[in-house]
C-alpha cells in the first residue's frame, strides 16, 4: 500500500498531497493585486516550482481545473497556458467561471503524475 505524503501541512490544509503515484494541489496568486495576467502568469510558476517539489514536471500533469473570477479573461488565460504548456503534453482540462476570493482572479487545481 502507498504511504500518504503532505507537504507544508497546516492545521486547514496541505500545500500538496502525493498518494499512489499522483500529486495534488491548488494553486492562487501569492500577490492578488494584479491583474488576471499577472495572476496567470504566477499561478503557472507557482505550479512548476510545486511540481519540482513533488518530483514531477509540466510534462506530467494530468488534470488542471481553473477557476477564474470572470469569463471573459479567458482569452488571456488560453495565450498564456498555450505558451506554457509543453506540446504533445497538454492535460485534460476544465476552466469555469466562479466566485472567488476578494481580489483573486484564477485559482488552478492540479493532478500530476509524480516520478
Amino acid at each position: 500500500m502507498s504511504e500518504i505524503q503532505r507537504f507544508g501541512v497546516t492545521r486547514r490544509c496541505s500545500d500538496a498531497v502525493v498518494y499512489n503515484g499522483v500529486a495534488q494541489f491548488v494553486e492562487v496568486a501569492d500577490d492578488s493585486s494584479q491583474d488576471v495576467r499577472g495572476q496567470v502568469t504566477q499561478v503557472l510558476a507557482q505550479i512548476e516550482s510545486r511540481l519540482a517539489l513533488v518530483g514531477s514536471d509540466k510534462t506530467r500533469l494530468l488534470q488542471v481545473l481553473i477557476y477564474l473570477a470572470d469569463l471573459q479573461d479567458g482569452p488571456v488565460l488560453n495565450e498564456l497556458w498555450d505558451n506554457w504548456v509543453p506540446e504533445g503534453h497538454a492535460p485534460s482540462r476544465a476552466c469555469v467561471q466562479c466566485g472567488l476570493a476578494p481580489g483573486y482572479r484564477v485559482e488552478m487545481v492540479i493532478s500530476a503524475a509524480v516520478r
